[in-house]
Parts: C-alpha cells; sequence; structure tokens
C-alpha cells in the first residue's frame, strides 16, 4: 500500500510541474494573438513567452499587452469606428 503513495505523489508532482506552465503558455498566446500586435511584434512575442519560460509571459504581462482606449462614456466597440 505505500508503494501506491509514492505513485500518486509523483503523478501529481508532474501534473503540476508540467501542465500548469503549459496552460499559462496557452493562455499568453491566445492574448498576444488577440493584442493588435504587428507580424513581427507577434512572433517576437510568442518566442519569448515560448524560449523563456516564466520570465517571458511575466515581461508579456508587463509590458506586451496593448492598452485599449475607450473614449470617456462609450463602449470599446463604438470607438472602434472613429479609429
Amino acid at each position: 500500500m505505500s508503494g501506491n503513495r509514492g505513485c500518486l505523489f509523483n503523478t501529481l508532482m508532474f501534473l503540476i510541474i508540467v501542465f500548469v506552465p503549459v496552460l499559462g503558455h496557452i493562455i499568453a498566446t491566445i492574448m498576444v494573438f488577440e493584442d493588435e500586435h504587428s507580424p513581427v511584434g507577434t512572433v517576437m512575442w510568442l518566442a519569448l513567452i515560448w524560449l523563456v519560460p516564466f520570465l517571458g509571459n511575466f515581461l508579456y504581462l508587463l509590458f506586451g499587452q496593448r492598452r485599449r482606449r475607450v473614449m470617456f462614456g462609450q463602449p470599446y466597440y463604438q470607438y472602434q469606428q472613429y479609429r
């Protein structure tokens, strides 16, 4: 019975160490594609996110997101018509 505990512990550690960061990378990749970057900027952000595991996601969240400008009192979709 005690031999099975190690198997469960190893499985949980594998899930935490591998799948949680991969899920974070996938979410960050979706965020990069939703922002309005140039094609070169998109490729550079994706390379940074996927090649530098934790620092790339952190840098994108700090510096890479495009701020959506909204005119006071109007929803975002109406502002897109005036650009």
